[in-house]
């Protein structure tokens, strides 16, 4: 027997759909639903994808970011949406450019460097998670080059929103965690003695769409040990 099926990919529920979807999983009919649910299922949206970005990484919001380096500039800001910086590297050179990766450090190692505006090729950064965040390099650019970096980050996740019956910026493969996390979360305050199975059923679809969330690729750990031999 030829199997039918649909041969499209579009499954893309709406803000909207999604709210009617979690609202019946605590109990309340489309029929019932009010503008104060509706205002407070957005809220609790916005909130969840929130906890999403907490939860990181969240593979499709990673992109690459270029950042033309100046001689003798430390600080640089980085557009206030970035969540986690995961690899970077220079680009120098304009013909025949050569990258070369450049390594995290944290805010106490920044501080114990003596000469922070020592000017030669970048070799390490420190992201510092402000508000409007910014990244610091050391040493700081020298003459050399043009410079310019390259990072990978995660950025949050877009806002929701019912307007125009926009997309969540979610994966399809997130779409039953994402309903189970907003039933959970409207559980509290419209059926509170739905409360603990919605967690569970969260909790359980949170795991599932998170164990794809990863590279499936080979991981390869192999001892230093430079520094035990003369």
């Amino acid at each position: 027997m030829t199997q039918v099926t649909s041969g499209t990919y579009n499954f893309a529920p709406s803000l909207g759909e999604v709210v009617l979807t979690a609202f019946s999983r605590i109990g309340i009919r489309r029929t019932e639903i009010l503008e104060t649910h509706l205002q407070d299922a957005k809220q609790e949206a916005n909130l969840l994808l929130a906890k999403m970005s907490n939860l990181q990484p969240n593979l499709w919001t990673v992109d690459q970011q270029a950042l033309p380096l100046l001689q003798g500039v430390a600080t640089y800001t980085v557009p206030a949406e970035t969540v986690m910086i995961l690899d970077a590297f220079v680009r120098y050179g304009s013909d025949n450019a050569i990258d070369r990766t450049i390594y995290p450090i944290s805010r106490s190692e920044y501080s114990t460097y003596p000469n922070k505006f020592i000017q030669a090729f970048p070799t390490v950064f420190w992201f510092d998670r402000l508000i409007s965040p910014t990244i610091t390099i050391w040493q700081v650019p020298d003459a050399n080059g043009p410079y310019t970096l390259f990072y990978y980050r995660v950025r949050q996740i877009q806002d929701a929103d019912y307007a125009n019956a926009l997309d969540i910026e979610i994966p399809y493969l997130w779409f039953d965690a994402f309903v189970a996390g907003l039933a959970y979360r409207l559980a509290r305050i419209y059926s509170p003695q739905l409360e603990q199975i919605r967690k569970t059923d969260a909790d359980e679809a949170w795991q599932e769409a998170a164990t794809q969330n990863v590279e499936n690729v080979d991981m390869y750990i192999s001892p230093g040990l430079a520094f035990y031999f003369r």
